[in-house]
Parts: structure tokens; C-alpha cells; sequence
């Protein structure tokens, strides 16, 4: 592939005497602090389900390492362990700009996880020696990269094919362009909803100098008009601030966004929303948009009322959403919304 996605592939088992063991790895460069660091977290999200291991692959954030782990836990019978159960768990890690690659393909992943964990399963039983767990963490490692770029393929060969795209060459076959604005703290899912939306998860533009990423989604409303929609993911990162001033203007909607498991995210909305009615000069009745909490699918971890939500949008003069851009839950209803309000207030 032209850019490695899979950062590395980490092997750990439960052991009775020493505890989360980081037993195999790919590659070398791990240091024993952060194998240690890493097979204590996966195991440790485990603490309270009472024994629980979950089917399905877990996504957690590894900020220390600014990477984030897609993890498979695997549990054998094992008559020498407490319980009879020997547990263990496989993590893949990436980086946090290619989360939505792996939110949006969660469930094609899983085969191949699956795969491998029947296998290490019968090495725990067989007593197997390292070497063997190492060749299945580069097997997963191979399965997962081809898998990534058949994927990547599609998504191109659906981008050319796409009738609709010939719009963006002849500007007179849209009738209606709109600019999006989205802004909020960072790592709030930003531009893993606009990805999910623009169902373009590997292709990704961000100027990490300049702090905008610009996409754009053409589709066809209901009486036959084009419509452009183009989205400005703008930084949140405080280095960004005066540069924001620029981007905010010729906007004719906006996205504010935080994270329903972060207060302070939510805490910093008026913030936002004062600063862009600053720059665009817009009074509380004219700025359209919605307030959005992302990470819906986070459920145990949400901290932010929907009441409370809906208040701060009340008082903003804005519409409340819930999204999740790794379900995708409710992403392409929120931007189809805004569109249809912008589309009503000029025809």
C-alpha cells in the first residue's frame, strides 16, 4: 500500500503468576514499557464485566502512543487455569487519522480476526512455541493489509463510476452549492463524520499546516436538483485560531460538534459558537446549523444529557443530533438535513 495504515500487531495472553504478558509482536520496535503499558489496558477494560468477553472487536485510544488499538479477545479451555478458561487478545494499532478506515469496515474486519484467534487458541492448547504466535500476528497482518486495499480499490472504482462526480468538471451541472463549516475540540470526530458521509474512509486531504480539510458530497434531491455540499473541517487545535478567522467566512451553515464522553468538549460549545458569530458577523437568529454529539455508539461512557444537549441548542437558536461515525448512526441524516434547510431557504 502507498502508506502503512497497521503500525503494529500485538500478541498478550493472561498468565496466573505475572499477569497481562505481552507474548509476541510485530514489529521489534516496541519497547517493553509500552508492551506492558498496551497488555495491561486491554485486559484491564475487562475489569467489572464480571469474567465477560465480548464477541465483537473492541476500538480503544492508546493517547501515549498517539495510536489507537483495534483488539480481539480470544478465551480457550484451559483445565490447569481458574475457571477452566485461558483468555489472551490480538491488537492492531494505527493511527487516530485512520479511525474511521476501521469504523466504517468493522464488520469485513472481523473475518480475518476471527481466523487467527481459532488458531492461536490451538497453540495456548498446544503449548506452542513464540515463534509460531509471531507468524500468525504476520499472517493477520498480511490478511488485514490486503483486505485494506481491496477496500481502498472499491471505494476509488466507486468514485469513478459515480455519475454524479462529472458535476465537480462542469460547475453549470449544480444548481444549488452550500459551505459547511465544522468545528469543535479536537478529536471530537470531526472528520470521521464527514468521511462517513462522503463514504470516502482512505481518501483524506487534511493540510496539518493550515488546519482545514475541505471534502465535498454531490447528490441529487428529491425534484432533480444537484447539490453541493462542501465541508470545511476545520482545527481545533488553539495554533489554528487565527487561521480560522479566514475559513469561517462565506459559510451557510454550521456543524458544532462535540463528544458525548467529554464534558469539556460540550463545556467548550459557546465558546465555538461565540467565536464564529464573531468572525461572520452573524446575529444568533441568522446562523444555521445543528449542535451535534458524536460517539453515540460509546453508550456506557456517554456523560452529556440529551436535555441538557437540546438546552444549549435551544439557546443557540440551533437543531440537536446525535451521530455515531462508527455506526453511522444518524451521520447521513444530519447532513441531508442541513442541506434540505439551506435548499427550502433559497429556491
Amino acid at each position: 500500500m502507498e502508506r502503512q495504515i497497521i503500525k503494529g500487531v500485538i500478541y498478550s495472553n493472561l498468565d496466573e503468576d505475572v499477569g497481562p504478558n505481552p507474548k509476541a509482536y510485530i514489529p521489534e520496535d516496541f519497547s517493553q514499557l509500552q508492551l506492558m503499558l498496551i497488555s495491561v489496558k486491554t485486559f484491564a477494560v475487562l475489569t467489572g464485566e464480571r469474567g465477560f468477553i465480548p464477541d465483537s472487536l473492541v476500538i480503544l485510544p492508546f493517547p501515549s502512543l498517539n495510536l489507537k488499538g483495534l483488539i480481539k479477545y480470544i478465551q480457550w479451555e484451559d483445565s490447569e487455569k481458574r475457571g477452566g478458561i485461558g483468555q489472551s487478545n490480538i491488537a492492531i494499532f494505527f493511527e487516530e487519522m485512520d479511525d474511521v478506515i476501521f469504523y466504517k469496515y468493522f464488520k469485513e474486519l472481523s473475518t480475518p480476526f476471527n481466523d487467527i484467534a481459532q488458531n492461536i487458541a490451538f497453540l495456548e492448547q498446544s503449548y506452542a512455541p513464540e515463534e509460531e504466535y509471531i507468524n500468525e500476528l504476520i499472517n493477520l497482518e498480511n490478511a488485514l493489509s490486503e483486505l485494506l486495499e481491496e477496500l481502498k480499490n472499491q471505494e476509488l472504482e466507486k468514485s469513478k463510476i459515480e455519475p454524479l462526480q462529472g458535476a465537480l468538471k462542469d460547475r453549470s451541472l449544480i444548481d444549488y452549492q452550500f459551505k459547511i463549516i465544522l468545528v469543535g475540540d479536537p478529536t471530537v470526530g470531526k472528520t470521521s463524520l464527514i468521511l462517513r458521509y462522503t463514504d470516502n474512509a482512505f481518501r483524506r486531504a487534511y493540510v496539518s499546516t493550515m488546519g482545514v480539510h475541505v471534502s465535498n458530497k454531490i447528490f441529487k434531491a428529491e425534484d432533480s436538483t444537484i447539490i453541493q455540499l462542501v465541508l470545511w473541517d476545520i482545527g481545533g487545535q488553539e495554533r489554528f485560531a487565527l487561521m480560522r478567522q479566514q475559513f469561517y467566512q462565506g459559510s451557510d451553515a454550521l456543524f458544532l460538534i462535540f463528544d458525548l464522553t467529554n464534558p469539556d468538549s460540550f463545556m467548550n460549545i459557546p465558546g465555538w459558537y461565540s467565536d464564529i458569530q464573531k468572525q461572520i458577523g452573524s446575529s444568533e437568529d441568522n446562523i444555521t446549523g445543528f449542535l451535534v454529539g458524536n460517539k453515540k455508539d460509546l453508550e456506557k461512557d456517554i456523560r452529556i444529557n440529551t436535555i441538557k444537549a437540546k438546552e444549549l441548542a435551544e439557546k443557540l437558536n440551533l437543531e440537536y443530533i446525535e451521530t455515531s461515525a462508527m455506526s453511522g448512526e444518524n451521520v447521513e441524516k444530519a447532513f441531508t438535513n442541513i442541506a434540505t434547510i439551506l435548499y427550502e431557504s433559497r429556491k
